[in-house]
């Protein structure tokens, strides 16, 4: 099966028999449904189930060439171009590959990568280093993204010693501003950004210990899953509610969930 034949499938599902939902859709929803498919991809890849992954790069292939589509019907471009233009510039931003310049890590491939990016964009002096991040990144990811970029610069700690100081210094300020909300009904806004700036901070923790937070999160968030999911089969097979289990049977079941799972 060939990708032509997927853009065939696209074109007789927008087509005059076509399905009416296939019909109405527009860039925008069909990005919707990409952003969605993409995670699910992420969820397989995070599996290690081949199949699964399969299944997943299929759905979001298919919503990508939809989107192709959508541009080819109003004459913009088809995936001849998108294929042709991507090729070019991976050609162009591996001259160490393809050329005869030589590089000698991978640090020195990501700065190089970046300086023809933004030869590419005729990027001025005026620009702001920070302005090919996307706004609508998820605020983790792109709270990475924009700390990496400042740091290319030269603003940035010198080590993960000085990071660490700063979060002590910020954790400190978050509980500062807590005590004084008991007190005197601190603007919760200020405590929003008190947090924020713990955040945002341990997410140059993750940066000088090369972790993505993002993934970093997400593992985390999927072990607490698994132990509360174990926690609440524990508690059902006992004809028990969660809601109605006393903290401290919670607790122990807790304690097994982590002795299994880890």
């Amino acid at each position: 099966m060939e990708i032509e034949a997927i853009i065939d499938l696209i074109e007789t599902l927008r087509g005059e028999n076509g399905c009416p939902w296939d019909k109405k859709q527009t860039p925008q929803t069909i990005l919707a449904y990409l952003l969605e498919e993409t995670y699910e991809l992420m969820d397989a890849v995070e599996s290690g189930d081949p199949a699964e992954v399969c299944g997943e790069l299929g759905d979001v292939l298919f919503h990508i060439l939809f989107l192709v589509s959508l541009f080819r019907e109003k004459g913009h471009f088809d995936i001849k171009d998108v294929v042709d233009q991507n090729y070019r510039k991976m050609i162009h931003r591996h001259p160490h590959v393809f050329g005869n310049d030589n590089v000698n890590s991978v640090d020195e491939v990501r700065k190089r990568w970046y300086k023809i990016k933004m030869e590419e964009k005729n990027a001025s002096s005026e620009d702001s280093i920070l302005d090919s991040i996307p706004s609508s990144l998820p605020a983790l990811m792109r709270a990475y993204r924009i700390s990496e970029r400042a740091a290319r610069t030269g603003f940035d700690w010198e080590d993960i010693s000085g990071v660490m100081e700063k979060v002590e210094e910020e954790w400190s300020e978050l509980k500062t501003v807590f005590e004084k909300q008991k007190q005197s009904s601190e603007d919760h806004a200020q405590v929003a950004l008190e947090f924020g700036d713990v955040l945002f901070t341990l997410v140059n923790v993750a940066r000088f210990a090369n972790i993505h937070p993002e993934i970093a999160l997400r593992d985390s968030t999927n072990k607490f899953e698994k132990r509360f999911r174990y926690m609440e089969k524990r508690i059902s097979k006992g004809q028990k509610d969660i809601r109605s289990v006393s903290q401290k049977e919670k607790d122990i079941l807790w304690g097994q969930a982590k002795d299994r799972i880890g």
